[in-house]
């Protein structure tokens, strides 16, 4: 059987031994580049091999092309080869943040062509929560090698976006928090507010009280009260720096609604061109 969106913990738990399943501890904390090498020194789940969101998950900054560029694929398969990851192997993601940075290797594995990839429900707290077995070991690796099938369909950039805007044949859909959205509390990025005509879908509405995503009829209402009869093709994901962004993109998946891209550079990247324009709401 192959996951392809999410795999809970008892599913994680009885596949633990299988050679053919590869664990990815993505946690992180944006405020704090060490948070979650040092998280996954301390403790993680047996066998995961860690993965950098700034290191290994993104690309060289230019200071025009966001604060989570995504790297060059051949660069992100080099590294998956590294940890002993190939084309065979199903992959799971965690974190400790409801998924927002799994969701990011999630997107990018399908980006570089593999679907064998699904975030852990509820993460990190989910696993403890179950009193599953955790360590501090590294794991042993061989590397192995990582051929990528590039999907280049799946993301797009700002010079689409600039073309598009106003024509109303696209819905982007803005992950960030709603005072970001409205540009009232900017405090990752110089310029606060957001691209006009993007609707504010906050990525943290997709998982329930407990911290795991919404059943798939649920998410599947909320998008479509949102996006509204626009194919997923025609959805347009972006947050901040392309991070939480996939969340959302996961979540539409997960709902039934596949096939939307996302827009990787998003908000860090537009707003740091001052020739692009900028919305804000009161």
């Amino acid at each position: 059987m192959s996951y392809n969106t999410l795999v809970s913990v008892a599913d994680l738990a009885a596949r633990l031994d299988d050679p053919d399943w590869v664990v990815c501890d993505c946690r992180h904390d944006l405020a704090n580049y060490e948070t979650g090498r040092s998280a996954y020194a301390q403790s993680h789940i047996p066998g995961a091999r860690f993965l950098h969101v700034d290191e290994d998950l993104s690309g060289p900054k230019t200071g025009l092309n966001g604060r989570h560029p995504l790297p060059h694929p051949i660069t992100l398969t080099l590294r998956l080869g590294a940890l002993g990851i190939d084309n065979t192997k199903q992959i799971v993601a965690y974190d400790a943040s409801g998924g927002s940075y799994a969701a990011r290797l999630w997107w990018m594995l399908r980006w570089v062509g593999h679907g064998r990839v699904a975030v852990l429900d509820g993460g990190w707290e989910a696993w403890l929560g179950a009193r599953h077995p955790v360590t501090a070991e590294l794991p042993s690796t061989k590397a192995t090698t990582f051929n990528p099938s590039l999907q280049p369909d799946r993301a797009t950039d700002s010079r689409y976006i600039a073309k598009m805007l106003g024509k109303g044949e696209i819905c982007i859909l803005d992950a960030r928090s709603p005072d970001r959205f409205r540009g009232d509390n900017e405090t990752l990025d110089p310029v606060a507010g957001h691209i006009p005509g993007a609707v504010n879908r906050f990525f943290r509405l997709n998982l329930d009280q407990h911290g795991r995503f919404k059943n798939a009829s649920e998410l599947k209402r909320e998008f479509v009260a949102v996006i509204g009869d626009r194919p997923p093709a025609r959805v347009i994901h972006q947050c901040g720096s392309g991070v939480t962004a996939c969340h959302n993109l996961l979540a539409m998946e997960i709902a039934g609604l596949p096939g939307s891209i996302l827009y990787p550079g998003s908000w860090s990247e537009w707003c740091s061109d001052p020739a692009r324009p900028v919305a804000k709401e009161k």
